[in-house]
């Protein structure tokens, strides 16, 4: 599943925002422990995020009550991949529910059109100038939700031009974000992805070495477990090198890009790890699920209460 289908499958449900009754506890006979216990509506140990449709059929298509159900299994974030574009009442209303219940918004994408195509490594001003403008508007929409952190993709290679001069334009153009970002206390983080090759920063060093130059608490790393697994392996070690700079952790399988148990990465390992580095922040759960239906969408719960059974 490549990044444009699975945001398409993420939006499928997008449509009546509507104010519902919370679904109490759907995953309490199935979400339990080896001795039987339940565990729905407990915390977890690391703060992970569904997002829109990842629970259609256990609670509906309205997102506000997937949020709702979300909350009652235990999930105290969400992303939401589209929320530039939903109308300002719409972002409203997320909004508004996320501080009722507590819960905080993970990253949503700063997303002008100019993402999947050749366009900051050009330097070309057209290409900036629209990207400042999206960040404009991206810290308008951040406040109707409270959100903190906002993904970040610099576009395709620029093949008539050099790696340094390529590296220099997107340099410029993420130093213009992040002057539009810091005020603010929104941290722009640069996603490593690894869909086509004609991507920019496909590397977690690559990204790292940005940062690093833009020199901003404003411009850092989403390291994405799916995409970096299939990049670059060594995991663990990827993550310690260039820990000072991560901010955001997205999570998915491979191969298939579903949930944790589903492909061949330690997520019980990695999240341990995580969790005595001291990370705090949100951890999205960008995938899809393996199962159809509602037996498939309990199972997911169910992959994040094994995984994240680390401690014991």
């Amino acid at each position: 599943m490549n990044r444009i289908e699975f945001l398409k499958n993420s939006f499928v449900a997008t449509g009546a925002l509507v104010a519902g009754s919370s679904i109490n506890g759907l995953a309490a006979d199935k979400t339990t422990t080896g001795q039987g216990s339940t565990l729905a509506g407990k915390t977890f140990n690391l703060d992970y995020a569904p997002h829109q449709g990842m629970f259609k059929n256990n609670a509906g298509d309205s997102f506000l009550d997937q949020i709702r159900f979300m909350h009652d299994q235990g999930f105290r974030s969400i992303e939401d991949n589209g929320y530039l574009g939903r109308s300002v009442d719409e972002q409203t209303k997320i909004g508004d529910l996320l501080a009722k219940l507590g819960m905080r918004m993970g990253v949503f994408v700063v997303d002008g059109g100019d993402n999947w195509k050749t366009s900051l490594t050009t330097g070309k001003k057209e290409f900036k100038d629209k990207f400042v403008e999206t960040c404009k508007k991206s810290v308008e929409a951040a406040k109707r939700c409270n959100a903190k952190w906002l993904t970040v993709v610099p576009g395709f290679y620029e093949r008539k031009l050099p790696y340094g001069n390529q590296f220099a334009n997107v340099i410029d153009a993420m130093r213009a974000g992040a002057e539009i970002f810091e005020p603010h206390g929104l941290i722009m983080v640069l996603e490593t992805l690894s869909d086509t090759p004609e991507l920019f920063l496909q590397q977690t060093h690559e990204t790292y070495a940005v940062c690093k130059a833009v020199q901003s608490p404003s411009c850092k790393i989403l390291y994405d477990i799916y995409h970096m697994q299939k990049t670059e392996g060594q995991l663990i070690v990827n993550i310690d090198r260039c820990w000072d700079e991560i901010a955001y952790i997205q999570i998915g399988d491979n191969p298939g890009r579903n949930e944790p148990t589903t492909g061949e990465i330690n997520y019980k390992n990695l999240f341990k790890h995580l969790y005595e580095k001291g990370y705090k922040g949100v951890m999205g759960m960008e995938h899809g699920n393996s199962k159809p239906g509602k037996e498939g969408e309990l199972r997911v719960i169910q992959a994040y209460r094994e995984e994240d059974n680390f401690l014991s």
